[in-house]
């Protein structure tokens, strides 16, 4: 793997090369030069390359051709500056660093913008740090965001570590660190929280970019109040009038497709059809599992879908490279084929389509025609990122009872999920009582929803109903990967399955397991902070597939259930969640009552 250089190292060698006086590492020849600062497509293009960066860009670059440089043939294909994914969580691959980097340069990403508070809330300021050190080692740009919201919501949930404005000033310090992770607490925001505008001043002071998310619909004064708080970003809009108003205030909006998140389309049109200034729109995943990244594709799919929805491929090209370079302001560094730049290039035959046909990062090929050029050693985890889900008891299935002395149906909160979208439901449904307990409701598609509680091992379980999975069988899907602090749910409609689902992952240390009629039908081990697994991305993928088959055999026709079921205990986007603190009406940013007064169905 090639060394960075700063620019300050090389900036004489690139006049050098620029002005014919020192040859070339590398010269491309004759592409279609897409040129995100003027929008132009100018053909007949040579761009010539030295230590990894670009030194010349025009009409010929004969020039700097030296007996040892090396020649590439464009042959009239696009030349596209290296894609950037502007936020994502490598921890959703359920992959390591490396393996992400492994399985996304194919696709034409050459920057990831990494928010690794998904560790964080694991393992703390060490983990991040683990992902930190790691993201230095890799052949293309991983850029670092520290965690700012660990927990995501003080008094609503309890993680297995926590972070504050000192570990914020600290990581400040590190070199890859690029500015502040996604700033979630929202009401902690617009309510002056001490340690929320602590941290994000840490973050000023540094020159480092604080990343936004407003889960809220409500645009009134709250936003105007978040907005004014310092958060400069926002992927957490879902509707039109969304993606406007974060613009309007300064923002750049963020819109994601993610494995199970669907938000471009309806932002989009704030450009197509509303005719705002596409330089403060941004394109992301935010998260993308390794199925996903295996067999459909990164941020390459997400511009496909922005141009297949009306946008110009241009628009769509400068959403992914110079929009978001110059948002973290790197564009001296990233996001554009032009002098001074890192080497960073996409070869493509159609930019509508967009087929990675060969990609280039610090002047070296490392993906041609969706196979990987460069040789990439495993990352290596310590022993404290293991062994992380502690049960302290074994569970039966009476620990999943929910106990009622009613002789009637019990009218009892439900959380709602809303199929590709991060928002649920806050419902409302009566559910019989037998036995001495709540039961569920399968006509209703009411299923039992519970969080266990896995890094202190106080045996804690915390009940609850969903509706929207869909089980139409005897079976239970339990994960360790429970957005933001990470305990352990399980969603069945037999508690003797969720017992043994929620005991076979503290046997494996963590992952995604499913149980029909008493037999496990499919699993995914995430040993690594009970977050990722040590595995290739296609055997992870190869994994997640008869997981999602396991689903579907239950009844389940979700998309991407997987990842709709790891959302329902975070406690930072509105209506309904669950934490090991209980139900959680997050509107209200309160507790309340899983039982609820009859005659309040909703």
């Amino acid at each position: 793997m090639s060394p960075r250089y700063r620019w300050s190292e090389v900036a004489q060698l690139l006049v050098d090369v620029a002005m014919g006086r020192r040859p070339a590492d590398l010269v491309i020849q004759d592409g279609q030069w897409v040129n995100v600062h003027s929008g132009e497509i100018i053909p007949h293009t040579d761009v010539a390359v030295i230590c990894g960066r670009i030194a010349y860009v025009g009409p010929s670059a004969a020039h700097t051709i030296g007996p040892e440089t090396q020649i590439m043939k464009a042959r009239g294909r696009y030349l596209v500056p290296g894609l950037c994914d502007g936020h994502l969580h490598v921890e959703s691959g359920m992959i390591t660093v490396t393996e992400f980097v492994r399985a996304v340069i194919p696709h034409g990403t050459t920057s990831l913008f990494i928010d690794p508070h998904e560790i964080a809330n694991v393992l703390g300021l060490p983990g991040v740090r683990l992902m930190h050190d790691e993201s230095l080692n890799q052949p293309i740009n991983v850029y670092v965001q520290m965690p700012s919201c660990v927990p995501s919501a003080p008094g609503l949930e309890t993680p297995g570590a926590a972070i504050g404005p000192a570990e914020v000033a600290e990581a400040m310090t590190w070199p890859n660190i690029i500015g502040l992770g996604e700033m979630m607490n929202f009401p902690g925001v617009y309510q002056n929280d001490p340690k929320m505008h602590a941290e994000m001043a840490a973050t000023r002071q540094a020159g480092k970019t604080i990343g936004g998310h407003y889960a809220s619909p409500d645009l009134g004064l709250p936003f105007h109040g978040y907005v004014a708080g310092g958060p400069e970003d926002d992927h957490e809009g879902t509707r039109l009038e969304d993606g406007i108003a974060r613009v309007r205030q300064g923002m750049k909006a963020m819109l994601r497709l993610g494995s199970a998140w669907y938000d471009v389309a309806s932002q989009i049109k704030a450009i197509t059809e509303q005719g705002l200034d596409s330089r403060n729109f941004i394109l992301c995943t935010d998260d993308s599992h390794s199925g996903t990244l295996v067999h459909e594709g990164h941020i390459n799919r997400v511009v496909r879908h922005a141009i297949a929805q009306g946008l110009k491929p241009m628009t769509a090209i400068q959403m992914v490279t110079l929009n978001t370079a110059t948002h973290f302001g790197l564009e001296k560094e990233i996001g554009s084929i032009t002098p001074g730049r890192y080497a960073d290039i996409v070869l493509t035959s159609d930019l509508a389509t967009l087929p990675i046909e060969m990609v280039i990062a610090n002047g070296q090929v490392v993906a041609e025609n969706g196979r990987l050029r460069v040789e990439m050693a495993a990352a290596a985890y310590p022993s404290f990122a293991r062994n992380t889900v502690h049960l302290g008891k074994t569970y039966t299935a009476t620990d999943f009872n929910i106990p009622s002395t009613s002789p009637e149906p019990v009218m009892v909160r439900v959380i709602g999920v809303i199929e590709n979208q991060a928002p649920t439901r806050a419902l409302t449904r009566a559910l019989p009582v037998a036995d001495g307990r709540i039961q569920i409701d399968p006509r209703l598609d009411v299923a039992h929803l519970a969080l266990v509680e896995r890094h202190q091992g106080t045996g804690r379980v915390v009940n609850g109903f969903v509706q929207g999975f869909g089980l139409t069988v005897p079976c239970a899907i339990a994960s360790t990967v429970a957005h933001d602090s990470h305990h352990l749910l399980v969603v069945g409609t037999s508690r003797e399955d969720m017992a043994l689902a929620v005991n076979r992952l503290g046997q494996v240390g963590g992952g995604i397991v499913v149980y029909r009629q008493g037999e496990e039908v499919a699993l995914v081990e995430l040993p690594i902070a009970g977050l990722m697994s040590d595995e290739r991305a296609e055997v992870v993928a190869a994994k997640a597939a008869r997981m999602v088959q396991a689903f579907q055999a239950c009844g389940c026709r979700l998309n991407n259930a997987y990842m709709q079921l790891s959302l329902l205990a975070l406690v930072v986007i509105p209506e309904l969640r669950i934490s090991d603190l209980g139900i959680v009406d997050v509107n209200q940013f309160k507790v309340v009552s899983l039982v609820v007064d009859e005659g309040r169905e909703g």
